[in-house]
């Protein structure tokens, strides 16, 4: 996928006139999802180019750095999950308090007709853009019959009794709840990391870990989960524990580990994604290394019993 960056690229030649869709995708959830498919539908039936725009930095760290939220997804794997669901291009805005100070109609000026020439912009019914985020879907589609391209909006995607957005699943994975997480994202929650080296534990009790080193910025609370390690195409599953091992002393600091079923071999180095299927248990001390020995069989035996109900 061709992702350019505002103002730094030119729109590519072939990005015919783009069928957009805007917002910040973070996660790429079920609401999101629905807009995706939409525009790439809308492209496909005219023969017109399907792409996302989006914002780098997230909005909220320049106009409200202190409630900027850690983000469910890093870029790259944003670009990828947007890649997968059929956009041909990415068009980034890097976020500067410049133009966080424009109004809505510099914003579509600017950047939607001048930068990109839309023919057509999809976004969420609750988009809002503009200095002090003065701008609706109302003001969005006036202007968009005013400078030549067509607008349309997407209801909210409900789940149960609630509308499902980033900031609900941020609460959900926050708070350990991965598998109710899942349910609104339209996949389980994942990190990317690389494999480094710990202080080989794990391997004395007979479970030999791999830490994870990541650079996702949310990771669910210190406690047990049972997990998916991806490792290419191979998908095992396995437990994780993500916390300071109080077992070993106080102040260590916070890791991820991740024991895989029935599997040897040596991944230090090796790239890993980590997906998270369920909580199992929160962290806590135990006495001594039988126990703890114990409590890791108890442990793989209840993740078992869920990858036996689940398909990988």
């Amino acid at each position: 996928m061709n992702v350019i960056y505002f103002p730094d690229d030119s729109r590519p030649a072939d990005w015919r006139s783009p069928v957009l869709a805007l917002g910040n995708f973070d996660g790429l959830h079920r609401g999101h999802t629905k807009i995706i498919d939409r525009v790439a539908r809308a492209a496909s039936e005219h023969s017109l180019t399907p792409v996302v725009l989006t914002f780098d930095p997230h909005p909220t760290r320049i106009v409200r750095p202190s409630k900027a939220p850690p983000l469910l997804m890093t870029p790259a794997q944003k670009f990828e999950g947007l890649a997968r669901a059929g956009m041909h291009g990415a068009a980034v805005v890097r976020f500067t308090p410049e133009i966080a100070r424009w109004d809505p109609e510099t914003f579509v000026r600017t950047v939607l007709v001048d930068w990109l020439g839309v023919g057509e912009v999809w976004v969420g019914a609750n988009f809002l853009f503009g200095r002090d985020r003065s701008g609706d879907f109302t003001a969005l589609r006036e202007l968009g019959a005013a400078y030549g391209f067509r607008t349309e909006k997407i209801d909210p995607v409900r789940y149960k009794d609630f509308v499902v957005s980033s900031t609900r699943i941020r609460r959900l994975v926050a708070d350990g709840r991965v598998d109710e997480a899942a349910a609104l994202l339209g996949h389980h929650y994942f990190i990317d990391g690389t494999v480094v080296h710990g202080d080989a534990r794990g391997r004395g009790l007979g479970y030999p870990t791999a830490n994870l080193e990541t650079a996702n910025e949310l990771l669910p609370p210190h406690g047990v989960y049972a997990t998916v390690a991806s490792l290419g195409a191979a998908n095992h599953p396995s437990i994780t524990n993500v916390g300071v091992r109080p077992t070993f002393g106080a102040g260590l600091p916070a890791v991820i580990e991740t024991f895989l079923f029935d599997f040897s071999g040596d991944l230090y180095g090796s790239s890993m994604r980590l997906w998270f299927m369920q909580r199992l248990r929160d962290e806590r001390t135990i006495d001594h290394a039988d126990a703890l020995r114990a409590q890791i069989d108890a442990d793989c035996a209840r993740a078992r019993s869920l990858f036996e109900r689940i398909s990988l």
